[in-house]
């Protein structure tokens, strides 16, 4: 008997899958359309290679194979044979070169095979991925995102194109400047502080300590990050993430699958992403409103309630501190108001009753870019199976991973891990 469900998978569609029976092993090789559909989704790999301010000497290729063989080391899986389906994330303007899916096959072992380039964020891939497996198009997926960013010669002029061309672009505005407007805008509305923001900033930068991958890990002061230099007052130097090199290979699978190829899976029970208008002049500037409806929609889809009870610890896009702060209120993780005191207390440290970007975040990691989620998501899965070493949050079922794609853009992505 085969029961239909609907599962809410994206911003504006539900997808409509079967639940069927499973059981017994996976055939190394599959006739098309042979595929049972899946329940559940759970990631079974992970691979990452990096991450530095520059990697010298080598490119995003190699970068991309070390880190996809990690990932199917880590999987135990043969990508030319198990793996049926692969995603890459990129952005055409930051590799340097059009239609990028033709130039990331190789290092996946994807040649000759069913390759998705998806130009977002490496949670919305992630997403990708997920109904994929849950539509029945794939039992195994392989999911892939890099930075190579220390290559750019002129990044700001690049991201400059993601700007309304007509409305925008043309007035010649600096992206940190738009940050540092946003960043005044919403302390006043929700009387945050200059000290409780820098607050995120010394934190992040602590918890990198514990982090061997990270690239920007430090000891400093709420004073030493007030008094660095000024980028768009009240924006300053040491609140902006640094930008990193790195590739990240996470492997997803059916239940099936999963539970063949994985002790310890970690399951994704929901995903959502949104995006808010487009200019800056008709977007809302007072809340990122753009990772709420996002975190509505994961919400949903995993039966979550009552965030701030549900979650063990959460990744959110810190590439501004001020971001980690408004991103937890949007995500409902802290009331309007209340991510700054909760910073101030202590609450978002490791050991706090709410530890966030205990892998350093953006901040301490580094800006991977359109890579950054798959970070986010690769620390949720380290922490719910247990690996995570020095930084390991102790009893962790539940975490939660949101991205943004950084300034001018108003797009946002969320998963939500459980063990």
């Amino acid at each position: 008997m085969v029961q239909r469900r609907r599962v809410a998978a994206s911003s504006d569609a539900l997808i409509d899958s079967a639940a069927v029976g499973t059981g017994g092993s996976l055939p190394r090789e599959r006739s098309e359309g042979s595929l049972p559909v899946s329940d559940r989704v759970a990631v079974v790999g992970v691979g990452h290679a990096g991450f530095a301010p520059i990697t010298a000497g080598v490119s995003y290729k190699e970068l991309t194979f070390e880190a996809a063989q990690r990932a199917y080391a880590d999987a135990g899986v043969d990508p030319r044979t198990q793996v049926d389906s692969f995603v890459t994330v990129a952005e055409d303007f930051l590799e340097g070169t059009s239609i990028f899916d033709e130039y990331t096959p190789d290092q996946v072992g994807a040649a000759m095979r069913p390759m998705h380039t998806i130009t977002g964020d490496g949670l919305h891939g992630l997403a990708t991925a997920v109904m994929l497996i849950l539509s029945g198009v794939a039992e195994v997926v392989a999911l892939e995102g890099h930075s190579k960013v220390s290559d750019v010669l002129t990044l700001d002029r690049i991201i400059d194109f993601a700007q309304d061309p007509v409305l925008n672009r043309p007035l010649g505005i600096h992206l940190s400047y738009v940050a540092g407007l946003e960043m005044r805008r919403w302390m006043e509305e929700t009387a945050t502080t200059e000290e409780q923001i820098a607050r995120v900033a010394v934190k992040n930068r602590r918890h990198a300590l514990a982090n061997p991958s990270a690239a920007y890990p430090a000891t400093t002061s709420v004073s030493q990050v007030l008094s660095s230099a000024p980028i768009a007052t009240p924006l300053v130097a040491a609140e902006v993430a640094g930008r990193a090199d790195g590739a990240l290979v996470l492997v997803l699978a059916s239940e099936r699958a999963a539970r063949r190829l994985s002790e310890t899976p970690v399951w994704v029970t929901g995903v959502g992403w949104s995006q808010d208008a487009p200019s800056l002049e008709s977007r809302e500037w007072g809340e990122a409103r753009y990772l709420r409806l996002a975190g509505e929609r994961a919400y949903a889809m995993a039966g979550i309630r009552s965030p701030r009870r549900s979650i063990s610890l959460a990744e959110v896009n810190d590439t501004y501190a001020y971001k980690e702060l408004q991103h937890l209120e949007a995500l409902k993780l802290a009331r309007p108001g209340e991510a700054g005191v909760l910073t101030e207390e202590g609450a978002t440290e490791h050991g706090g009753d709410l530890p966030v970007n205990v892998s350093g975040g953006a901040l301490g990691r580094g800006n991977l870019f359109e890579a950054g989620g798959l970070a986010q998501a690769m620390e949720c899965v380290l922490q719910l199976r247990g690996e995570a070493g020095e930084r390991q949050v102790k009893g962790a079922s539940t975490a939660i991973a949101a991205s943004w794609r950084g300034v001018p853009t108003s797009t946002g992505a969320v998963a939500i891990f459980a063990a």
